[in-house]
């Protein structure tokens, strides 16, 4: 359980608004904040503290939703209406006095100062947010936090996929803040003094978070943040100094960065102005240079057949619930109908880019099956020029367990679990016949 201290009182107004826009709009947490902070909202005029603790409190109701919403049915005769600003004030009081361990007066009173002096619901969110700082700890203890935290439909897929005991575990590593993961330009043990970080078997760096823009080698380029399994695609692409490497879907820039500074001559390829704008930003900090062309990846075609290409595709993205809480609240199983076509127009367009016996790297921070081996099994079973070549335990070290029967990669967010765990990653590797 984290404790925060007492945050700026327009903390909590601005971690209503962002909750707002996620469960009520359904935008993804990070544009919210993005969108606040660019239209002089809630956000911008707070400090990095306090911008932390708003980011924080909303992470902390969607991480935990099922719990508060199951604590506050125990405490309402029935529901409030789901267009109730009301709501949203509620959970945002159960999570300081559950999960936070915000002190009871200040996470009611401060609570409180959000609710319009004229709601019919004033007293009622008085009265329910003193119940549960006097009751709310046994409560919790009656409650099955990994099942009620998973939104059904993706337990359900979980269990089919991999059983109940390891999506308890999937579900239990979404439950906490994960560690911030780094990956560096130069020799990893180099740093992790520095930033007060272990260094993982995989070579990237690992610390407790904290305000990333202030910590030692950011402003120089040292480093960028990375999850540690989002790391490993460009790593078994294994590019030669030299080579013609595509990089297809590659902002916000990570994998981009791994491949240039592999000596290879990097071509990013991304269609979107706004991430497009993120990666060469990213991309100047770190004071690396690539070609980057603005083209939809399905119809994109180099000057000459490329050496290798990562494609690290646009998915659903549930692998990431951890660090993006509000993936499991926004996304449906109906979007993965679409995803896999796009996916797999992809995937025709990567191999139809590379010379014969060059090497495709496919990856999505994704769970679900349809997204990762279905795409490889599909694409293979059409006769596409293409084989697996398979992974080798040497390339992941500490993740042997990752390694599929098809010599494929993957990652659970339960791996690594004593040590803060992982995004889940699928990664298969293919040569061009």
């Amino acid at each position: 359980m984290s404790v925060v201290s007492s945050p700026h009182p327009g903390a909590r107004g601005a971690a209503l608004a962002l909750l707002l826009a996620v469960l009520a709009r359904r935008r993804p947490l990070d544009e919210a904040m993005t969108e606040q902070s660019r239209a002089g909202g809630g956000l911008a005029g707070l400090e990095v503290r306090d911008r932390a603790f708003a980011r924080l409190l909303v992470a902390t109701v969607l991480r935990r939703l099922g719990q508060i919403d199951a604590i506050l049915a125990l405490c309402l005769a029935k529901p409030l209406p789901e267009d109730a600003a009301e709501r949203q004030m509620l959970r945002l009081g159960v999570a300081q006095l559950l999960f936070l361990a915000t002190p009871p007066h200040a996470a009611v009173d401060g609570t409180m100062r959000l609710v319009d002096p004229v709601s019919p619901y004033r007293g009622l969110v008085n009265a329910v947010l003193r119940r549960i700082a006097r009751e709310g700890q046994g409560m919790l203890a009656e409650q099955d936090a990994p099942r009620l935290n998973t939104p059904e439909w993706l337990w359900r897929r979980w269990c089919a996929n991999f059983g109940e005991a390891q999506t308890r575990a999937i579900a239990l590593a979404h439950q906490g803040e994960p560690p911030l993961d780094i990956s560096v330009k130069g020799e990893p043990t180099s740093w992790a003094g520095r930033l007060d970080a272990v260094v993982l078997p995989t070579g990237s760096l690992r610390r407790a978070g904290g305000a990333v823009e202030a910590m030692a080698g950011f402003a120089a380029g040292a480093w960028w943040v990375q999850d540690a399994a989002a790391a490993l695609p460009a790593r078994l692409l294994r590019p030669g100094a030299g080579d013609l490497v595509l990089d297809l879907c590659a902002a916000p820039g990570g994998k981009t960065a791994q491949l240039v500074l592999s000596g290879a001559e990097v071509v990013a390829v991304e269609r979107q102005a706004g991430r497009i704008e993120r990666l060469r930003g990213n991309l100047a900090r770190l004071g690396l240079s690539a070609e980057i062309a603005t083209h939809d990846a399905v119809h994109f075609r180099p000057a000459r057949p490329a050496d290798a290409v990562l494609l690290d595709a646009p998915c659903s993205a549930t692998g990431t619930i951890r660090r993006h809480p509000d993936v499991a609240h926004l996304k449906r199983a109906e979007d993965l109908v679409p995803l896999a076509r796009a996916q797999s127009r992809l995937l025709a367009a990567a191999l139809a880019m590379l010379r014969p016996g060059g090497r495709l790297v496919y990856c999505v921070c994704s769970l679900e099956p349809e997204e990762g081996p279905e795409r490889i099994a599909a694409l293979l079973a059409s006769g596409a020029p293409a084989e697996r070549e398979p992974i080798l335990e040497a390339e992941v070290p500490g993740l042997a367990e990752a390694i599929t029967p098809e010599g494929a990669l993957r990652t659970l967010p339960s791996h690594w679990a004593e040590a803060g765990g992982l995004d889940g990653f699928y990664a298969c590797r293919l040569r061009r016949r």
